[in-house]
Order: C-alpha cells, then structure tokens, then sequence
C-alpha cells in the first residue's frame, strides 16, 4: 500500500527548490530552518528519493528531483485551482444556472439582465429554457429550472417565491395590408371577428384572459388559433394574411410584410407584468446572486403598475 504524502512536505520541497535554499525557504514560509530540513528528510525518507544535493552554496535539486518536483509543483497548481473553484462556487461566482422564461432572448428586460450578469459572473453558465408557462412551472417544481420569468401570476397551487420584476406593452401584429395596419392604434374591440393567431410558447390562458376582460361579451372575442410553432413563425403567418397576432413588446422582431400596433382601450396602452419564480429550497448560490440582481435593477412595482396587467 502506498504512503500517504502529506501536502505540508509538497509545499517545502517546492519552495526549497525554488530558492535552491533551506534558509530561504523557511524565512519566506515563516518556519525554522530546523523544522523545514527535517520535514524534506522526512519526505525523501516516504518516497524513496533524495530530492536534493546539500552543500554550503544551497540546496539543488537532484537528477531524479527535478522531474519529481516538476510533477509536484503541477499536482500543486491543481490542487490551488481545485480550492479556488470550490469556493468561487460556493459564493456563486461560478456553477450553472437554469432559467425558464416564456419572454423574447432578442430584445427586452430579460437580454440585458442576462447580460449584466453574465458581466459579473462570466465563470457561470447560463441554461436558457423557452416554454409554456405551465411547462415552466412544473420544471420548477421538479428542480429542472433554478427560475422562471413569465408573465402573469403562479399557477394557484405554486407555493415557492415569486416577485414582480417589469411590464410590457402589449403588441398587435397585422399583416401590413390589413384595414387595421392603416390606423395609428387599434383598439380591443376592434379584434373582434379576427382570426387571432397563438403559438404554444405564448401565454394562452393570460390570453384569453385579457381578451375576456377587454371585450364585452364571449361573441366579441376573436377566433383564436393555436400553432404549434415558435412566435417567429407566428409573425411569418401574419405576414403572410393567415391572421392576426398578440405579442409583448420585446418579442416584437420586425418581419417583413407585418405592422406592429398597440392594443389599446379607454386607458390607454395594455401592458403585463412580467414574475420571477423560484423554490426556497433551492440552495444554488448563482440562483441567489441572480434573484439580488433582479431585485436591484427592478425595485417593487408601484401599485398602479402592478394593477395594469390586462385587468
């Protein structure tokens, strides 16, 4: 069975054959002269090879020490860069964090937040997860995801943190020959008999709930129809003529043959609020230093603003 080498003797061996001297090896690691010499004895003693030559000038390495404290001073170096890391990640400096999000990557709040904080903590690797908001929250709670950022409210049985971090408008996207592309804004009623087009990505009960609380009655409500494509595809449909479409504002990526509109009523631009959400227990230092930047750049939601999302 091999011996077990005790780092301590690694440090002085290699410290020792970088002054080519005890004495000045043992005054830079503040120990005797004495205790340093008897500790590298000690060592050439457990691994069965005189490291150094001893003469009145110093002490040099030996043929077969100078291989053997190379390899030292490398096992070393990993060994620091081990214990750097370890604790980087420990404060959250580097790991990986999973983020779910049913928002827009090319625009908006969540691409310069990502960006900020990829600025701070370039050691952590951001998992970016586009989905449903039910997907998101049942990833959340299966530990899949660190956060979600969605728009709307948690589902009624979610019992993990959720905090308001920014609105956006809400955006009407029509083919650019469309009656209502010719008019400065369009109104809620104005949707109605549209056919209005919805990816699977977007929040279709959140929808569905503006819709119901901006039109007077069910007969007043758009067509709705589900695509099984991403939101980009929605906009080429659009343009195209196949119908109408609902978006925020930093999903809007301006497609040929589309006009982008705000949907408004008598109070004006309808905006939603965007959440954050995340479980208590998850311990993941990175998720808690990007929860402290999200609290930083969006302070608490006045009231007023947090009414405004699509009531």
């Amino acid at each position: 069975m091999a011996r077990r080498v005790d780092l301590r003797h690694m440090w002085y061996a290699v410290t020792t054959a970088r002054h080519r001297s005890m004495r000045q090896a043992a005054a830079m690691l503040n120990v005797r002269q004495a205790t340093l010499s008897r500790a590298i004895h000690d060592f050439e003693e457990e691994i069965g090879i005189s490291l150094f030559e001893r003469s009145a000038a110093g002490a040099s390495p030996t043929q077969a020490g100078q291989k053997f404290l190379y390899e030292i001073e490398n096992i070393l170096e990993r060994i620091d860069n081990m214990v750097a890391a370890a604790r980087s990640t420990r404060r959250g400096d580097a790991g990986r964090l999973t983020i779910g999000f049913s928002t827009s990557l090319s625009a908006g709040n969540l691409r310069v937040t990502l960006i900020e904080f990829a600025r701070h903590f370039p050691h952590v690797e951001i998992n970016a997860i586009e989905g449903s908001r039910a997907r998101l929250f049942l990833a959340l709670e299966n530990g899949h995801i660190d956060i979600a950022i969605v728009t709307g409210d948690p589902p009624a049985l979610y019992k993990g943190r959720t905090m308001p971090l920014w609105t956006e408008r809400v955006i009407i996207a029509l083919p650019e020959v469309h009656p209502l592309a010719f008019h400065e804004i369009v109104q809620w009623t104005d949707l109605k008999g549209e056919k209005l087009l919805i990816s699977h990505h977007q929040p279709i009960q959140e929808i569905q709930d503006i819709l119901i609380s901006k039109l007077a009655s069910s007969e007043d409500l758009p067509n709705l129809v589900l695509q099984d494509v991403s939101r980009g595809d929605i906009q080429n449909l659009v343009a195209v003529g196949f119908g109408v479409s609902l978006m925020c504002e930093a999903a809007v990526v301006h497609c040929p043959g589309v006009a982008y509109r705000e949907a408004r009523d008598g109070a004006g631009p309808t905006r939603v609020v965007y959440t954050g959400s995340w479980q208590d227990t998850n311990g993941n230092p990175v998720l808690k230093n990007f929860i402290k930047l999200l609290e930083e750049r969006f302070p608490p939601l006045p009231s007023s603003a947090a009414e405004k999302h699509g009531k």
